[in-house]
C-alpha cells in the first residue's frame, strides 16, 4: 500500500469522493468497490456528497459512508457537505454518531447550506431562505449531540430537546464547512477545524486562507486548514478529458462547462499533477478529488499516479 512521506502533520493528504452519484445515468453507483478500491490505493479519506433531490439519481450519504464503513478499516470517511439545515438535527446527530461507532475515530464531519436545488428543500419542507441561519444556530447545537450530552435548546428556528444519545465518541469528529460567501468564512473562522473550498483559483485560495487565518486569530481559535475539492479527469487525450468532465458537470449540476472549466483539472497525469501543485503552493493540505469521469475507479487509479508525481 502506497503510504506518502512526510509525518502525519506536515505531508499533503489525498482523498477521494465517493461514487454517490450517477450523473451519466449508468445505474447503481459502484460505492462498495470504490471504497474498498480508495483504501487498497493508499488514499486518506473517502467522502460523501450530500442531498436529498439533486438533478441525476444519487445516494444518501449516511447509508453510503455506513457501507463504507463496513468494508474498510483505515481510510477516514467524510461527508462533504451536509446539508444539515435540511434534516432534523437529533436525527442527524443519531447518523453521524452512528457511523463514528461502525468506524471509530475515522469520521469527518463537513456542512454546508446547499441551496443548488430549492426543490430539495421543498421536499424536506425547510425554508430554503433560513438555510443559512439554520446552520448557525445549529453549529452551536450538534457539538453536545454528538458528544452523548443531553440538549435542551429554544431558538428562534431550531427546537432541540434530547436526552443524551448512545453510543457517542468522546469528543465530535473534525468540523470542516463547505461555502465561498462572506458567511460561509466566518463558519468557518468561528466553527470549523477546516474550510472545505471548492470553485476556487489558487490565487484565491491563498487570499482566503490569510483571511480566515486572521479571523480565527481574532476569535482565539486554530487557524483552520484548508481541504480542496477539484473535479478532475485523468486521460492520456485532452479533449477525451475535456469531453468527460463537461459531460459529467452538466449531469450532476447542469452547469455549461465554460462557467466552470477554469476550475477543472483534466488531461495527462502530469499536466494534472502540475495543477494541483499550484493549490497545494497556495496553502492546500488535503485534496479531495471528485471524478470528473463515467469510470470513476479508473480515475482512482490515475490519482494514485499523481499523488505520486507530487510526492
Amino acid at each position: 500500500m502506497h503510504a506518502p512521506a512526510g509525518t502525519e502533520s506536515e505531508r499533503l493528504r489525498w482523498g477521494v469522493y465517493l461514487p454517490t452519484l450517477d450523473a451519466f445515468r449508468q445505474g447503481t453507483p459502484p460505492l462498495v468497490e470504490g471504497a474498498r478500491r480508495a483504501e487498497e490505493l493508499g488514499f486518506d479519506t473517502a467522502w460523501a456528497g450530500d442531498h436529498l433531490v439533486f438533478h441525476p439519481p444519487l445516494l444518501e450519504s449516511m447509508c453510503a459512508l455506513s457501507a463504507a464503513a463496513a468494508v474498510t478499516s483505515r481510510i477516514r470517511l467524510g461527508v462533504g457537505v451536509l446539508l444539515l439545515p435540511l434534516r432534523d438535527l437529533v436525527w442527524a446527530a443519531k447518523q453521524l454518531t452512528t457511523v463514528d461507532a461502525l468506524a471509530p475515530g475515522r469520521l469527518t464531519l463537513g456542512v454546508g447550506i446547499g441551496g443548488e436545488n430549492p426543490e430539495e428543500f421543498a421536499a424536506a419542507g425547510v425554508p430554503v431562505r433560513e438555510r443559512g441561519r439554520r446552520l448557525d444556530e445549529a453549529l452551536e447545537v450538534l457539538p453536545g449531540l454528538l458528544t452523548g450530552k443531553p440538549v435542551d435548546h429554544s431558538g428562534p428556528l431550531l427546537s432541540v430537546h434530547s436526552p443524551g444519545l448512545e453510543p457517542a465518541p468522546a469528543s465530535p469528529p473534525p468540523l470542516f464547512v463547505g461555502g465561498r460567501s462572506d458567511a460561509a468564512m466566518e463558519r468557518v473562522a468561528r466553527h470549523g477545524d477546516g474550510w472545505l473550498a471548492m470553485w476556487h483559483r489558487p490565487d484565491t485560495v491563498a487570499a482566503r486562507r490569510r483571511a480566515l487565518a486572521a479571523r480565527a486569530a481574532e476569535l482565539d481559535r486554530p487557524e483552520p486548514t484548508t481541504t480542496m475539492l477539484v473535479f478532475v479527469n485523468v486521460a492520456d487525450r485532452e479533449e477525451t478529458a475535456r469531453e468527460e468532465a463537461a459531460a459529467m458537470l452538466w449531469g450532476q449540476y447542469r452547469l455549461r462547462f465554460d462557467t466552470v472549466e477554469r476550475y477543472t483539472v483534466y488531461g495527462p497525469a502530469a499536466r494534472v499533477a502540475e495543477r494541483l501543485a499550484a493549490y497545494r503552493d497556495a496553502g492546500v493540505s488535503e485534496f479531495a478529488l471528485h471524478p470528473a469521469a463515467p469510470d470513476p475507479l479508473a480515475q482512482y487509479e490515475a490519482y494514485a499516479q499523481v499523488r505520486d508525481l507530487l510526492s
